[in-house]
């Protein structure tokens, strides 16, 4: 064993066939001797790459999720946590451990409530605790901002390095507590269940979920957090600290100690001569002209080159969805769930064939009709260019009837202007 400690190499091996031992149903308290000696002298960092060559070696996400849900139970208090109280407040780490600190609470809150609602009687109606267990399931659905800039932000800075193993596997299990949190919050707000059958559906996808975030806390924090430490230089994490403040936060605010050394942008960004005008087959535009356009447009656009690799979004008024400067240049499929890439390669796939031309899909958000279309952009001669991505927020004029032939704004012109 002694030379396995030694050898990185040999170490990531030897993890990645722990794991998939106990995949194969290996006894967990056996396999957890041996993973504590690999584990002592193993970083986060050697356990992304096993996570990282286990999907190269073709073995699909949600198949390793689940082998890797097992690795976490045994492991999890092997795993040293890092020392983040150095670090100063606001920084993006710090923030994400806050956060984690104030879901576990709520996370601890709503396990409470949950046997309080168990308590009452099961043909009643549920009375106080499932209304504190609903309010509390709507402060845990704050946990969507998190996992977004992880996704957005993180992960795509992560890639930078060659590291997309742990992204994959992280979305997934996101998408999942998404999915678990979301069917329980629909089943409380039915008004006429009893508490029996509110808890019923508690005990089949909510007690999960929140099993599922809880873990997600150790993941971050004994894998996530010190291999972001140990890899990220001091000017990725200012690109974090300035595009976070778009996706919100969870359950607390960050502090106000941290700065990064220089405002920062990243370094491929590169912005044109501002005095040049730009000449097109139908006319000119300067360069303000055209910033102000797409700021303007009643719509977000999204580009994705002939490489799959996003080279450009508008910033509209309000984005429908939340786009940070972190996804330029990042390949589409990794900026889309594992369980729709399959969708976003069809797409890209017909359109670069030619076979197709234009997807379209709608979806309701948050109270809004959604109208989301993608379509291939080619040369003149029909060469692929690239896909575009097109959203629009279709609720009110879905709902306009009969016609409007005289002037009339919708906003005061004081207010316009302000």
């Amino acid at each position: 064993m002694s030379e396995l400690i030694n050898n990185r190499a040999a170490r990531i091996e030897t993890l990645k066939r722990i794991i998939q031992q106990l995949h194969r149903g290996a006894d967990p308290e056996r396999v957890r001797h041996e993973l504590t000696e690999i584990v002592k002298t193993a970083d986060a960092g050697e356990i992304a790459a096993m996570e990282q060559e286990i999907i190269a070696s073709g073995v699909p996400v949600e198949e390793i999720k689940s082998m890797c849900d097992l690795h976490a139970r045994v492991v999890q208090d092997i795993l040293s946590k890092p020392n983040l109280d150095a670090l100063p407040a606001g920084h993006p780490a710090e923030t994400l451990r806050r956060e984690n600190v104030a879901i576990r609470r709520v996370v601890s809150q709503m396990r409470e409530a949950a046997a309080a609602l168990a308590a009452q009687p099961a043909d009643g109606p549920g009375g106080e605790p499932r209304m504190r267990l609903l309010h509390l399931l709507s402060e845990l659905m704050d946990v969507d901002k998190h996992y977004r800039r992880k996704e957005d932000l993180f992960f795509s800075i992560l890639e930078r390095h060659g590291i997309t193993g742990p992204s994959k596997v992280m979305w997934a299990v996101h998408d999942e507590a998404r999915k678990r949190l979301k069917a329980l919050e629909e089943a409380l707000r039915v008004p006429d269940a009893t508490a029996g059958e509110y808890c019923q559906v508690y005990e089949q996808v909510g007690a999960e979920g929140l099993l599922i975030v809880d873990r997600m806390v150790d993941k971050e924090e004994q894998i996530l957090l010190p291999m972001m430490l140990q890899t990220l230089t001091e000017d990725e994490w200012g690109e974090i600290w300035t595009q976070s403040p778009p996706y919100g936060w969870c359950l607390v605010e960050p502090g106000n100690v941290y700065r990064p050394p220089l405002p920062i942008l990243p370094e491929r960004t590169i912005e044109p001569p501002r005095d040049r005008a730009m000449v097109f087959p139908t006319g000119m535009l300067d360069f303000e002209q055209l910033l102000g356009l797409f700021r303007t447009l009643p719509v977000d656009i999204t580009f994705v080159d002939a490489d799959d690799r996003v080279r450009f979004f508008s910033e509209g008024p309000e984005r429908i969805f939340a786009r940070s400067k972190a996804i330029i240049g990042r390949k589409v499929q990794h900026c889309h769930p594992p369980g729709s890439v399959h969708i976003v390669d069809q797409i890209v796939g017909d359109f670069r064939a030619g076979r197709q031309s234009v997807a379209e899909f709608w979806i309701q958000l948050h109270g809004k009709f959604v109208h989301i279309r993608y379509f291939a952009v080619r040369d003149e001669q029909g060469r692929y260019l690239g896909t575009l991505e097109v959203t629009q927020d279709l609720t009110r004029l879905r709902a306009l009837q009969g016609e409007r032939r005289l002037l009339q704004y919708d906003t005061p012109v004081a207010e316009r202007h302000a």
